[in-house]
């Protein structure tokens, strides 16, 4: 089975598993790093284009999950990071892992933090390195191992 095809088998199962648990996952720590986990994995590459950030809003949107929250103050924190993110790339994606990592103390919080990662990676067909590194380095700052992930 070439590569592609599994990564997408493995993201439809995680958002699978992420629906499962959609009743554990309310906390406002959670939304927080799921909202930082998206601007990340959208500014992976040090930009975001208009595209590219009209994409990720509307996977926000429709992720069955993330609709345990009002849905204007999704988009707010997503656009907050993401500004963190374009104002000064490096410093924005430190206070970011830092957000990711406050749910850290709560194992299922915090897989769900990755798998939302890696799903938001793959919706655009592609899970390319840069957009895994930052996955991978989520995975640190939530005391995972990336191979859990195949990262």
């Amino acid at each position: 089975m070439p590569l592609w095809d599994r990564f997408k088998e493995s993201a439809q199962s995680m958002q699978t598993q992420l629906n499962a648990k959609k009743n554990d996952l309310k906390s406002g720590a959670f939304r927080d790093a799921s909202m930082a986990m998206c601007a990340l994995v959208a500014a992976a590459d040090g930009s975001v284009d208009p595209a590219e950030r009209q994409r990720v809003a509307a996977l926000i949107g429709s992720n069955e999950v993330l609709q345990n929250f009002p849905a204007m103050d999704l988009q707010r924190r997503f656009e907050d990071y993401l500004n963190k993110l374009t104002a000064d790339f490096d410093f924005g994606k430190v206070a970011i892992l830092q957000e990711i990592g406050k749910v850290q103390k709560k194992p299922a919080e915090a897989r769900a933090v990755i798998q939302i990662g890696i799903v938001i990676g793959g919706a655009d067909g592609t899970f390319d390195k840069t957009e895994q590194a930052v996955v991978r380095e989520a995975c640190y700052a939530v005391g995972l191992n990336p191979a859990e992930f195949d990262l």
